[in-house]
């Protein structure tokens, strides 16, 4: 089972993404778009893993404590750079509770032997991939990487641009498995872990 845990959107903030995306695809037409029920913040991709190693996580998981807390969805970027362009994001904006609550799960997964992150945690919203690949979404540079027009008409229309798709409270972080296909990820819920509101 290919499994990561993370934070679903809020209907209100996907509908105002879902609307964002229907005006811009067509500046980009040649990336690969994200549907946009598809969406979700990651806090912690795990990968390939047997079903008995699922349950062991899940229960690892439910002793994770953390408090609800807010989220702005706005502002965009490109990885890994503006001129080298290869997945255009937008921004995940919250106070130290979410990078918290991304290290309380990277250190409660490593007791079972799952690699901790090798670099900070910097939440983002991928909205588009160009070329093919699957795991094109890092946001390091990688040799070959050159300049790539996928994105320069998307660029343009936006500069100085302030996008801006609202709020919401992150009361629950979930476990979700992946399901490759050829039209893309589709993503199952497995469980969900409710974060205190204190």
């Amino acid at each position: 089972m290919r499994i990561f845990i993370g934070i679903d959107l809020d209907p209100e903030v996907r509908a105002r993404i879902e609307r964002f995306l229907e005006g811009v695809e067509g500046f980009a037409s040649e990336a690969r778009w994200v549907r946009p029920e598809a969406l979700h913040i990651t806090l912690k991709f795990i990968g390939e893993q047997p079903p008995e190693r699922v349950e062991a996580i899940t229960e690892r998981l439910r002793r994770v404590e953390g408090s609800a807390f807010e989220i702005r969805a706005g502002g965009y970027g490109f990885f890994p750079t503006a001129k080298a362009p290869r997945v255009f994001w937008i921004g995940i904006h919250a106070g130290p509770q979410l990078a918290e609550l991304a290290e309380s799960i990277d250190i409660a997964t490593a007791e079972l032997g799952i690699p901790r992150e090798d670099r900070p945690y910097s939440p983002h919203l991928t909205l588009a991939r160009a070329g093919a690949g699957r795991r094109s979404g890092s946001p390091k540079g990688r040799k070959g990487d050159g300049s790539n027009a996928t994105f320069a008409v998307l660029e343009k229309r936006l500069a100085m641009a302030d996008l801006d798709f609202g709020k919401m409270m992150a009361q629950e972080f979930i476990l979700y498995q992946s399901h490759l296909s050829p039209k893309g990820s589709k993503y199952t819920k497995l469980q969900r872990f409710v974060l205190n509101r204190n």
